[in-house]
């Protein structure tokens, strides 16, 4: 735990973002622990609840570094966001293994990440596991449907607030950013280097709005667009480029000979099991149950994320739906309390204005427009699920600002279910010192889908040469199955897609 002295002189530079040049604290003595098989150590840093109330309560933010392996040519911190909102970048960057820290970047700094407020070990957001299985159909068909719908979240998020205690109204990112820096504080760094991928981005472009002199490189994979205020033009950049990963899908299967489906019209396929989904009549083999349209349209999201992991899974599993195959799952055991992270913290960023279910309908319109055939993204319920919450937002949506700060790498790919395309060039379009790097391909987290990618981003964070502007890294293609512990599709009813890789 942070000593108070350090946490009110870390307090008063974060209230003072515009000051040049200040001057980094000397790195107390943080009670390190070890953790993980990576030679990770772990720590809290302790927080003001309310940024604004700096006097109030605190909360702890747990974070864990991985050393450089090479000190005495260590660069300095970098700092990994994690995604979602609710990921954990412990478990993913310091307990687990990744690209990130392959090569130079893991000889040459420090891989620091965190917990975010509202996250796992960082007093996470808890709900009754019993009323987040009561929610209803984020499609209302009516008007009652709609204030159902609308009663459901103001419970929901009543009951979140007494299960998690005063943090809960405090997870904006925003406040996020404020404890970003108060740990580069603690570990006596002045500047940072940072990547962030999917919510991460988000973190990334704030950090660099509000202390863009502590920035030495930044690179954001995948991005984030906070300035979208119409729920409908979000929804529908979203199912958009859900249209175009599946029709790159559809073409990479006729193309390829072993996907399961080549040979078929996979276009058909799909609108022929979308459609009994849609009329209740699709059976999901793994669970005897019927498979709702929302479901099923969860599944095809979630398999674009990754497409070398998920893509021969994918036609596997439509094979199975279209067929009536028979498939086993294991079901969860209930519990009395579930995290809820990522609502709490999507509504504290977002403000959607919708006067009712004939809005919503519109949006549906507009998007199935766009995706004749996926219809509708599975992110539609990132504008639902804010409908009624009792949290004020307290980060609403706004075009970035960013001044002072260092040439800023952005890296997007051709169809992204996670963050659209749109929304990254808009974001380049809004941070005019930046320069744009594309990934010809499909998926989320680019870095991770391409060396060429990953060569370029790791060269700009240790030397800050940047790739030429609007330079092309061409898409790759799954060629053969993953072993059946990549698999990435389910077999069952997919989980809500996050905004994380």
């Amino acid at each position: 735990m942070i000593k108070r002295a350090l946490l009110v002189a870390a307090t008063a530079a974060l209230l003072l973002p515009s000051i040049a040049g200040a001057t980094a604290l000397a790195e107390p003595a943080l009670d390190w622990t070890p953790c993980g098989d990576l030679q990770g150590e772990c720590t809290t840093v302790q927080v003001p609840i309310d940024w604004n109330n700096p006097d109030g309560g605190t909360t702890n933010i747990a974070i864990g570094r991985l050393p450089a392996t090479d000190p005495q040519n260590r660069i300095g911190v970098l700092f990994v966001a994690p995604g979602g909102p609710g990921g954990s970048g412990i478990d993913s960057y310091i307990l687990g293994a990744n690209k990130l820290q392959d090569g130079e970047l893991r000889k040459r700094f420090d891989i620091v990440s965190w917990d975010q407020r509202g996250v796992k070990r960082s007093n996470e957001v808890r709900c009754s596991a019993e009323l987040l299985a009561q929610a209803p159909s984020d499609y209302p068909a009516n008007e009652q449907e709609y204030q159902e719908l609308l009663a459901y979240n103001a419970e929901l998020g009543e009951d979140c607030r007494k299960n998690t205690g005063p943090v809960f109204d405090f997870v904006d990112t925003t406040s996020v950013v404020r404890d970003l820096d108060a740990i580069r504080a603690a570990l006596g760094e002045e500047q940072l280097s940072f990547y962030g991928a999917s919510y991460g981005t988000q973190v990334g472009q704030q950090y660099a709005e509000l202390f863009p002199n502590r920035v030495r490189a930044m690179t954001i994979d995948s991005n984030m667009d906070h300035s979208i205020t119409s729920g409908s033009r979000y929804i529908e950049t979203a199912s958009e480029d859900l249209e175009g990963s599946f029709n790159a899908f559809a073409d990479w299967c006729e193309r390829t000979a072993n996907c399961s489906l080549h040979g078929q019209d996979v276009r058909a396929v799909w609108d022929d099991v979308h459609a009994k989904a849609e009329a209740g009549t699709l059976t999901d083999p793994a669970t005897g149950t019927a498979l709702s349209a929302s479901s099923l349209r969860s599944e095809l999201m979630n398999a674009m994320y990754s497409p070398e992991a998920s893509w021969y899974p994918l036609a596997d599993r439509l094979k199975a739906l279209a067929e009536g195959n028979p498939a086993v799952t294991a079901q969860a055991a209930p519990a009395e309390l579930a995290q809820n992270s990522y609502q709490a913290i999507w509504c504290d960023d977002w403000s959607w204005k919708v006067r009712d279910v004939a809005e919503l309908q519109r949006y549906r319109d507009k998007a199935e427009k766009v995706a004749p055939h996926t219809k509708l993204s599975a992110f539609w319920s990132d504008v639902t699920s804010c409908l009624g919450w009792p949290a004020e937002v307290s980060n609403p949506q706004h075009e970035l600002s960013i001044n002072g700060a260092p040439t800023i790498l952005i890296v997007k790919g051709k169809y992204d279910v996670a963050t659209p395309a749109a929304w990254n060039l808009a974001v380049a379009d809004q941070i005019d010192n930046s320069v744009l790097l594309n990934y010809d391909g499909i998926g989320h987290g680019q870095y991770y889908r391409s060396d060429c990618v990953s060569e370029q981003v790791d060269r700009y964070l240790l030397t800050l040469e940047t790739p030429a502007p609007d330079t092309h890294c061409e898409a790759i293609w799954p060629t053969e199955p993953p072993p059946p512990a990549a698999t990435a599709t389910p077999t069952g009813p997919a989980p809500r897609p996050l905004h994380a890789l």
